[in-house]
């Protein structure tokens, strides 16, 4: 890559020639398909927009200039082109971030993965550089046709309409996707403008061909372009923008770098607001990802680079477990829905929406929306099984709070991806659920340990129509099932201890811990067990199943403990908190000893390397135990 190892900045890239900035993208995409097809990440996605960034980098002076990533996964090439050309360890610990990153870059501004926020980012900053007098610095938002189905971003389009005069630029990166297709009404109307590429090449071809006839050809060329406005609204429409007050250009062929260099100019010298839209492909210049039609390799594995194949064949995951009883349950019981908020794939819908293509509502990147609805829905006598990504709900817990719960609605949710994910970094860990959940009245929540018990979970809370439900699981491949040795009520025994009774029949030794494990936690749980029992300590491991709310034969085994450990793959304290308070209320005083997730954001890295770093593993758990036990 000879040419790409002289980019150190984007000063570098301003003194390229057309023909060296050719190069440099062929440059770039050869080696995103090289390099992450070794560490996984999102390919498909970054090769859609080399040019684009190219562009974007030689015409706007970042750092200096803002540059603002919707949402961050795009944010490869623009990597590459700020001098971080090392990809060995992407998404690894003590690797590059998959995502912006502040600590890596002064040309980093937005570090979370939420979409549908760089518009309101945009003015913000751009307001504040006006009231303070920083002028002549630009605020360049780019953002995905599948962000622009999130409802912030409209409320920062409306708020923007009344701040024209700002040097605001929005660059629509248009693939049609998201992370799939992209669905919904604001898809429909970006269709609609992109017939206007037509028109352009149309009236490119006419003045060439006019201004080549003597005298009068130029003339007639003037004419037509001042018709320019109705032919486009004739072709399709636009008013949207422009009744916002808002200036559009484009559609532009985002794989132009020339092109799309003479758009972001003539955005540059506006000085004001400027829609800049541009029409790219996702998984552009590699036939493997154009032609997966499920998600142009959105985010892949460690894959062949030649064929796209992947070399890692995964176990059966938590999400599988899901799809199939979701279709299950489906045919049993026509009154479920689905709804997901662009993440048909991810959350594993995509079998119910082929098996029952009515009953599945892709409500775009609306989370908010989506709950709402499912309130509604489930009022109207269909009980819904909403799918997002844990991280996800934080951003819907208005709606779960005042919408499903405070109206009594049987809705169920299902968070995939709970607790540590890992490589996607600070604002993907799953870790907050459980916190929130805590605070919701009247709520069922349960934490499945294995895949047996995910479809056994997922097929009881749909039988709960008075409030919602709640399923939580990890990333990752499913393990083996783990069964109970004895199930006391609602609760799973996984490992019991040997007590002598009195001559009434009831038990006259306390075990020394009665110890939680959490959903996925409960293998950590069992190893922790081994450990105390080879130091002579006498410890009960249990899964409660349902977390929320705590039952009361949770309550009535911690009677007979000396102490009650909770291992929660969640924020700490989250779980623990409420078994405290569940067991201060009934009066049972014994200690409750918490280990989670600390109250911190967390750096990538794999699931595992993550949960060591924090210290939610076997060994710092049971020496710790140990001592509040001694």
């Amino acid at each position: 890559m000879p040419l790409m190892r002289t980019i150190t900045g984007p000063t570098d890239l301003k003194r390229l020639t057309p023909r060296q900035v050719g190069v440099l993208a062929q440059e770039i995409r050869d080696y995103l398909i090289e390099s992450v097809s070794r560490t996984g990440g999102h390919l498909g996605p970054n090769l859609g927009v080399v040019e684009l960034t190219i562009a974007l980098h030689r015409v706007f002076d970042s750092p200096r200039d803002t540059l603002l990533f919707d949402t961050g996964h795009i944010s490869y090439v623009h990597k590459l082109l700020t001098g971080r050309h090392d990809f060995s360890c992407l998404r690894q610990q003590g690797g590059l971030s998959g995502y912006p990153s502040r600590s890596e870059s002064d040309h980093d501004v937005i570090e979370n993965s939420h979409a549908s926020s760089s518009l309101s980012w945009a003015i913000g900053i751009a307001k504040a550089r006006q009231l303070q007098g920083d002028t002549g610095r630009h605020t360049v938002a780019v953002i995905g046709d599948g962000a622009l189905t999130g409802g912030m971003v409209w409320e920062a389009l409306n708020n923007i309409a009344e701040n024209r005069d700002l040097p605001l630029i929005v660059v629509i990166n248009d693939n049609e996707r998201s992370y799939a297709a992209t669905r919904g009404g604001m898809a429909d109307y970006l269709a609609s403008l992109r017939a206007t590429q037509e028109y352009e090449e149309m009236l490119s071809w006419g003045k060439r061909q006019l201004k080549r006839t003597p005298l009068v050809g130029r003339q007639v060329y003037e004419t037509l372009h001042g018709m320019k406005k109705g032919l486009k609204d004739i072709v399709s429409p636009q008013g949207m923008f422009e009744d916002l007050g808002l200036k559009y250009l484009g559609p532009v062929d985002g794989h132009d770098v020339e092109a799309m260099e003479t758009a972001l100019r003539r955005a540059h010298d506006f000085g004001g607001v400027v829609l800049v839209h541009a029409i790219t492909e996702k998984g552009h210049g590699y036939d493997p990802a154009t032609q997966d039609e499920a998600d142009r390799f959105h985010a892949v594995g460690v894959i062949n680079p030649e064929t796209g194949l992947p070399l890692e064949l995964s176990g059966r995951s938590w999400t599988d477990e899901v799809s199939e009883e979701m279709v299950r349950l489906g045919k049993e019981r026509p009154d479920i829905v689905a709804i997901t908020a662009s993440m048909l794939i991810p959350v594993g819908l995509q079998p119910f929406a082929e098996r029952f293509p009515e009953r599945v509502f892709d409500v775009g990147i609306a989370e908010q929306h989506a709950v709402a609805m499912a309130a509604g829905l489930s009022f109207a006598g269909l009980h819904p099984v909403v799918c997002i990504y844990s991280t996800f709900l934080n951003r819907a817990f208005d709606q779960l709070l005042m919408d499903c719960a405070l109206h009594r609605q049987g809705v169920t949710f299902v968070l995939d991806r709970a607790g540590i994910t890992g490589t996607d970094g600070a604002s993907h860990n799953g870790m907050w659920d459980l916190t929130l959940l805590g605070m919701v009245p009247g709520i069922h929540v349960a934490a499945p340990r294995d895949g047996q018990q995910v479809a056994l979970a997922l097929r009881e809370a749909v039988e709960i129509e008075d409030a919602p439900s709640v399923l939580r699981f990890p990333k990752g491949t499913v393990g083996a099932p783990l069964e109970a040795v004895r199930r006391h009520g609602t609760v799973d025994v996984l490992r019991d201890v040997e007590r002598s009774q009195d001559a009434d029949g009831a038990e006259d030794q306390e075990i020394d811990l009665l110890l939680v494990g959490a959903g996925a936690m409960a293998v950590t749980a069992l190893e922790i067990a081994d450990k105390l029992y080879a130091e002579g300590r006498s410890v009960m491991v249990v899964d409660p199943r349902w977390v929320l709310p705590v039952s009361q034969d949770l309550i009535d085994l911690a009677r007979g403990a000396r102490h009650v450990g909770v291992v929660e793959d969640a924020l700490v304290g989250g779980l623990a908190g409420r078994i405290g308070e569940a067991l201060a209320a009934a009066d049972v005083t014994v200690p409750v000893h918490a280990y989670g997730i600390p109250h911190e954001f967390l750096d990538h890295g794999s699931r595992g390397q993550v949960l060591d770093r924090i210290g939610l593993a076997a060994d710092p758990i049971a020496t710790s135990l140990a001592a509040q036990l001694a």
